[in-house]
């Protein structure tokens, strides 16, 4: 990764920030307000948290699309072994423990709950959990941590590391390495205050999360790779 090429696109993306009427990741920060402000994985009624953890006003995006409902899935899941996803969740957010274990082990509790869900509906069509490509997983991670992760969008991070002249590119499962080259591409962001001035001219006072989250970095990666190339 060229320092140069990085600096310069931080400087296109606050130019954006400042230029754009209509910034629409505004959705992004409201989200992460909603699970800040219900998130508990030790509340009596896991799935009824969950869900309420997972709000927006305006879009589903996030959680829902065409042929893609994890949220849905793990309300099966919830209703299906409660104490057992809100286990899941403990783990998965434990700080104390290695990353890459903990969305193995995520992952392997998401199979084995959509096995049990097919012998107990045989006759549906649902066949997919919707984790194993870590989107929803970060988010998870990224909204109960936002200092600490961002959201994971491989295509777009490869493509703009590919931009700012990466010669050995990542794979889809080089999460370690994703964690820590967005903590590098944030440590730059952080420096430019005008950047973060013009975010928060986009966003509602109580949506501007933004002294120690990683989200904006997503934002940023986005950004560089549907914008510039």
């Amino acid at each position: 990764m060229q320092v140069q090429k990085l600096e310069g696109y931080i400087q296109d993306y606050t130019k954006f920030l400042q230029r754009t009427r209509h910034y629409d990741g505004i959705y992004i920060w409201e989200s992460l307000h909603h699970f800040q402000q219900n998130w508990d994985v030790e509340a009596p009624d896991f799935g009824k948290m969950y869900e309420k953890s997972l709000q927006n006003s305006t879009t589903k995006r996030l959680w829902k699309r065409e042929n893609y409902n994890p949220k849905q899935m793990m309300l099966q899941f919830a209703s299906q072994q409660s104490d057992f996803v809100r286990q899941m969740f403990r783990n998965l957010l434990n700080e104390e423990k290695d990353i890459e274990n903990r969305i193995a082990r995520f992952k392997f509790c998401c199979d084995e709950l959509l096995r049990e869900y097919k012998e107990r509906h045989p006759i549906s069509v649902e066949n997919n959990h919707y984790h194993e490509d870590n989107h929803m997983i970060f988010l998870y991670l990224a909204f109960r941590w936002p200092e600490v992760y961002t959201f994971y969008s491989f295509p777009h991070f490869r493509q703009t590391l590919h931009l700012m002249g990466t010669r050995n590119l990542p794979g889809p499962h080089d999460l370690l390495r994703f964690i820590k080259v967005s903590k590098t591409i944030y440590r730059f962001l952080a420096k430019e205050e005008a950047l973060f001035e013009q975010l928060h001219k986009h966003l509602p006072p109580n949506l501007r999360y933004l002294s120690q989250s990683m989200l904006v970095v997503q934002d940023f990666y986005r950004f560089v790779a549907g914008n510039v190339g």
